[in-house]
């Protein structure tokens, strides 16, 4: 039987690829046609909004009680799979609860991430996806299936394979991975080579040989003083060209024959056109999720038929915008130390969260800002609900990045979500001017300091000067290096308190409050009049003063 033939998105399908490392199937039918159709983060503080035949990850659930309850909830929404932490109580009535309700109950391995059993899931369940056309086959295997190929070549060598990209992330991996020593089933737990093994590795010269060659390399196993790593490896690197896109790994009992070091070199080269082609589908649904994604907002006459692509018509959405604090949205170049493609590879990260936590979402990279479109009901708590996905999101980033997202409104109408995006925009500018320091806010929060970046803009539109009592105190200054604005700022900043405002400029209080009667004789100005203070302030706010010079 081809292994073309192989159901794409089953849940039969995920327990073949990642079953015995990572899941185990605890109670109930895995042998259900249905495609799975998508994996949802299950919150217990939320209603869920499912899609149909989802697989559901129950990150913390333990109890008993409430694995019952929450089967129940899964059955009327026709999951077909709940997973949970080994051990799962799979008690009497846990076991009667997924009968009724036809919902499958998996075990996830005990020091495996679910944030890594989210990722590899979304690696086996995207096959196929770009365009919606039917798989091509490459060396007989569906074209990108990297889980087929793993198993192909594990056949072919007698020997658990993983596939990792440049960074020793794992990518896919062959069945019979239990028959390899603990430090390849930490890889398999963890997603990624150990940081302890990957430097013995490079210490030892094997990328450099890796990279250097197409031969495979011979590894004798790694003496970490508690026998993690005993079995021998056989690694070969995966090129296009002169571009190095991987590599693939086997456990094995020791050297290879000369015809199996000949068939793992022409592996490489099957794995390198697969490689290839996940790469190029990743583009191509990236430009048309793009595509789409742009056309929603900008509104027009495409912008009905691309909410229905997308699944998100006759739905309320809300806005939500992320960029980075360093980027200058709609250049063409980042402003910061952000490249284009870090900015891809946050995007990607952001519609992978995005669609954990809210199934009927789409985002994409528009101008140097990633748009997501949510599907929430209105009401109170939706920018409430949407605020904690994004602060979820930011506090999972590396540090060194300075994210900032703009929380807009629920709209219902292609002309309130042109809307929305407009008040994101305006979120966004003022977190951006905050350098990060508020990494997720809506326009509530924000609104006072975007209207006097508009007004700042329109006077310089129209090329305006400060004029009236605050340009006769800045050309006072300028001509006496006086401190006239300084006393008047600080004055207003302390709601008209002499003794702390003397403090702030360090100065006696009987000097500040003669300085603050120079300002009002050279200003004109009648500082007990409560319009003519608001008019220095939004005046003080418009046109700083220079800096002094020293």
């Amino acid at each position: 039987m081809s292994q073309a033939a192989r159901p794409r998105a089953s849940l039969a399908r995920v327990l073949d690829d990642l079953g015995a490392t990572l899941l185990d199937l605890v109670h109930g039918d895995a042998t259900r046609d249905d495609d799975i159709g998508g994996v949802v983060i299950h919150d217990p503080m939320d209603e869920p909004v499912l899609p149909a035949n989802a697989l559901v990850l129950g990150v913390g659930v333990d109890d008993p009680a409430a694995v019952v309850s929450l089967l129940a909830e899964l059955g009327r929404h026709r999951a077909v799979g709940l997973v949970l932490r080994a051990p799962v109580p799979a008690t009497p009535e846990v076991r009667a609860a997924a009968d009724a309700a036809r919902v499958a109950l998996l075990g996830l391995s005990r020091g495996a991430p679910w944030a890594h059993l989210a990722a590899m899931l979304r690696s086996v369940l995207a096959e196929g996806d770009v365009g919606g056309a039917p798989a091509e086959s490459l060396g007989g295997l569906p074209s990108g299936d990297l889980f087929a190929v793993a198993n192909a070549i594990g056949s072919l060598l007698d020997a658990p394979i993983t596939i990792e990209d440049n960074s020793s992330r794992v990518l896919a991996f062959s069945g019979r991975q239990d028959e390899a020593d603990p430090s390849r089933v930490e890889t398999i737990l963890g997603r990624q080579v150990p940081e302890k093994y990957a430097r013995i590795l490079s210490d030892r010269g094997v990328f450099r040989e890796l990279h250097r060659s197409d031969r495979p390399v011979y590894i004798e196993p790694v003496p970490d003083g508690n026998d993690a790593f005993t079995m021998p490896r056989v690694a070969v690197g995966v090129r296009a060209g002169d571009e190095i896109l991987g590599s693939i790994w086997a456990a094995v009992p020791g050297p290879l024959s000369e015809e199996r070091s000949e068939a793992l070199r022409d592996a490489a080269k099957l794995v390198a056109l697969h490689l290839l082609r996940v790469r190029a589908g990743a583009d191509v649904q990236r430009r048309v999720r793009t595509d789409l994604v742009d056309a929603v907002l900008a509104g027009g006459a495409g912008a009905r038929e691309a909410l229905e692509r997308l699944g998100l018509a006759d739905v309320p959405l809300l806005v939500v915008a992320f960029t980075l604090a360093d980027t200058d949205p709609g250049a063409d170049e980042p402003s910061g130390p952000s490249s284009t493609h870090e900015r891809e590879r946050l995007g990607d990260a952001f519609a992978m969260h995005l669609g954990a936590v809210v199934p009927r979402s789409a985002s994409a990279l528009v101008g140097g800002v990633v748009y997501g479109l949510l599907a929430l009901e209105p009401g109170a708590d939706a920018e409430a609900r949407a605020a904690r996905i994004a602060t979820d999101f930011v506090g999972r980033l590396s540090g060194r990045l300075r994210p900032v997202v703009a929380i807009g409104p629920v709209s219902t109408s292609l002309a309130e979500i042109v809307q929305a995006r407009a008040t994101t925009d305006r979120v966004l500018r003022v977190l951006r001017e905050r350098a990060g320091a508020t990494p997720v806010a809506g326009l509530a929060d924000v609104q006072a300091e975007s209207l006097l970046m508009e007004l700042r803009d329109l006077t310089l539109a129209r090329g305006e000067q400060a004029t009236g009592a605050l340009a006769r105190l800045v050309d006072y200054d300028a001509r006496h290096h006086g401190d006239l604005v300084a006393t008047l700022t600080a004055w207003l900043q302390a709601f008209g308190d002499v003794v702390r405002a003397a403090e702030s400029q360090y100065v006696h209080p009987n000097t500040f409050r003669y300085r603050l009667r120079r300002v009002r004789e050279v200003g004109a100005v009648d500082l007990a009049d409560p319009g003519q203070r608001f008019a220095l302030m939004l005046q003080l706010s418009l046109w700083p003063p220079p800096p002094r010079e020293c």
